[in-house]
């Protein structure tokens, strides 16, 4: 991997993936820190492409920790599955109490625009998030063999091949929830957990739809200072 830090007004660093995808066998490690008062964004320089795995599995690991009175947003682009793909996902976040965090983790099952269709995807997706040591968000998901087949479901996604987790630690948090879930259409919501801890959760029938509505919710959370690269 490669850092690219553009100019801006707080430490922003651009990951990029040399080998242009992910497939079995490959491993990549993230670990990051925001030293007491500092702010660190962290995004991709384009969306992630999990490829078909001829054999064991693809491996991405990120651990972040937040001191006091610092903020990291964790922003990477879309993970895009293709067909026959293997990944396990792992991020891990230690928060101090008085620190601020956002995430989101877009995926998109296969491109619409190309036809594709998951019969045979293996994807584990683990998220957690501690503050001062005890468990404030945990979240997991796991998805094997028939994708497109699970995601037909209405109780899982109703046929949308697109979707997003988001997560706020902010003590501003409950301000944003009644614009945030006007800004959603109606296969999204966003919930408080606490006082300071906002969820979201949004499924679109492709990645065109998503970034269309993800954005504006991204720049309300960042104060407008998101990332060149989402916009390109």
């Amino acid at each position: 991997m490669k850092a690219l830090f553009p100019r801006a007004q707080d430490v922003q660093a651009i990951l990029i993936n040399t080998s242009g995808g992910l497939t079995g066998g490959d491993q990549i490690d993230v670990t990051a820190c925001a030293g007491v008062g500092s702010s660190l964004t962290l995004t991709t320089q384009a969306a992630e492409r999990a490829y078909r795995a001829q054999e064991g599995r693809a491996r991405m690991t990120t651990d972040l920790s937040v001191e006091a009175d610092a903020q990291i947003n964790w922003l990477p682009q879309e993970m895009i599955l293709f067909e026959g793909s293997a990944l396990d996902r792992y991020l891990t976040v230690d928060l101090a109490r008085e620190s601020r965090f956002l995430m989101v983790e877009p995926i998109i099952f296969g491109r619409a625009a190309m036809g594709e269709k998951l019969t045979d995807v293996s994807f584990k997706d683990r998220i957690r998030i501690d503050r001062d040591g005890q468990p404030l968000y945990w979240d997991g998901l796991d998805l094997n063999g028939q994708v497109m087949q699970h995601l037909s479901r209405r109780a899982v996604a109703g046929g949308a091949r697109a979707m997003v987790s988001l997560v706020y630690v902010a003590p501003n948090a409950e301000a944003h929830v009644d614009a945030l879930n006007a800004m959603l259409p109606d296969t999204g919501g966003v919930s408080l957990l606490a006082s300071d801890l906002l969820t979201l959760r949004y499924v679109a029938a492709d990645s065109f739809e998503l970034r269309r509505d993800l954005i504006p919710i991204l720049e309300r959370l960042t104060k407008d200072q998101l990332p060149t690269s989402w916009r390109l």
